[in-house]
Parts: C-alpha cells; sequence; structure tokens
C-alpha cells in the first residue's frame, strides 16, 4: 500500500526560532482542523537499561517551553523504564496531514503539586480508575478490576474529593531534538530537526 503526498514545501525559513513555538504552531492546525481524533496521542517510546525498548500510546495533556507532560502509574512498565533509564522518544503521527513530530530527549517526575493539580481537573471516573489499576501488572479477570472500581467508587461516591495516588504522576520530557516531518511526493520529504547544543537550538535538514 502507498500514497502520494502532495503537500506545500517546508523549508528553514519558515520555521520557528524556539522548536516549541513551531510545535504549537503545528498542534494548533491540527487541532483545528478536525481531521484527527485525539491530536494529543503520541507513541511514548522507553528503554530498560540493556535497551530492551517498549513503546505504546499515551496522551500528551501539556507542553511549554520546558517540555512535554504526560500522567502514568509510576510502577507501569514505562514508569519503571524512565525511572532506570529516563532517555526516551515521542512521536506524533499526524497521518492524515501528512506530517509527523519525533521528539528525543530525557524525562523526569514533575513535581508533585503538579500531579495533584492535574488529579483535580480529571473526571471522576477516571480518578477512580487511577487508583484501580496497578498498570502493567498481571490481573486474573476483568471482573476483578470491576470489582476495585466498584468498591472505590462506594469508598468516593461522586462530588467526593478523591486524593491523588502517591504512585501516579506526571513525567516532563525535556527534549534534546525535536523533528518535523512533512510528506511529499515521490517520497522527497522534508525533516527538519533541531538540535540542542549549549542550550542553544540549531537547525539541520536530514534527507528523506
Amino acid at each position: 500500500m502507498r500514497e502520494q503526498y502532495r503537500s506545500e514545501s517546508f523549508t528553514k525559513d519558515s520555521l520557528a526560532a524556539d522548536p516549541m513555538d513551531q510545535f504549537a504552531a503545528w498542534f494548533r492546525q491540527v487541532a483545528a482542523g478536525g481531521m484527527l481524533h485525539e491530536p494529543n496521542a503520541m507513541v511514548v517510546s522507553t528503554a530498560t537499561p540493556e535497551g530492551r525498548p517498549s513503546s505504546r500510546t499515551v496522551l500528551l495533556k501539556m507542553y511549554d517551553t520546558r517540555g512535554f507532560v504526560f500522567f502514568t502509574n509510576y510502577g507501569s512498565r514505562k514508569g519503571r523504564e524512565l525511572t532506570a533509564n529516563p532517555y526516551v522518544s515521542l512521536l506524533f503521527p499526524w497521518h492524515p496531514l501528512a506530517r509527523q513530530v519525533i521528539v528525543t530527549g530525557t524525562a523526569a517526575r514533575v513535581p508533585r503539586e503538579e500531579t495533584v493539580a492535574y488529579f483535580r481537573t480529571r473526571p471522576h471516573g477516571s480518578q477512580l480508575g487511577a487508583w484501580a489499576s496497578d498498570q502493567s501488572t498481571v490481573i486474573g479477570s476483568r471482573e476483578e478490576l470491576t470489582a476495585r472500581y466498584e468498591e472505590l467508587s462506594a469508598r468516593y461516591p461522586e462530588g467526593e474529593k478523591v486524593p491523588a495516588p502517591p504512585h501516579w504522576g506526571g513525567f516532563r520530557v525535556v527534549p534534546d531534538t525535536i523533528e518535523f516531518w512533512q510528506g511529499h511526493e515521490n517520497r522527497l520529504h522534508d525533516r527538519l530537526r533541531y538540535v540542542r547544543e549549549d542550550g542553544e537550538w540549531r537547525v539541520e535538514r536530514l534527507c528523506p
């Protein structure tokens, strides 16, 4: 299966000076166009200290000049791997626009107050789910998971304040490189990558 991408040219001259500003511009275009369901979905790839990789899709919850933030159970596979090996890659696969954004960098836990503040914005059911699921661990049946949730629902009915779990929180990915990929005809894609050096960003073009 193959598709010819037809897109406008993408040059260094059109780039923002800071990659997070460029990301914000592309993200606004993707989110406003209504072409994607959950445009903040991204593939997070981690690895063990021995180099064994794993990937999964999570939702980006915030971004700013400091980096990209997502939330998870710290005891999950990605949580354990990031604790042991902070190097991480993010991929935003915006295929309907023939675009991708690829981030490499390091992840660190966000301050607890940021986690608690975000947890308060989650729907009540999602708050309970963060307590009910020991993410990435083996469980005997779905009924067992449902029973945990129902027990928590009885303890914290709708409207009751649910405390943020101590084992749950955010990671902020601080980028070292951010690549903006724009598809074109004949596989002559544009790949412009920001690279951080001595606290400054430079841009390089990659062959497709």
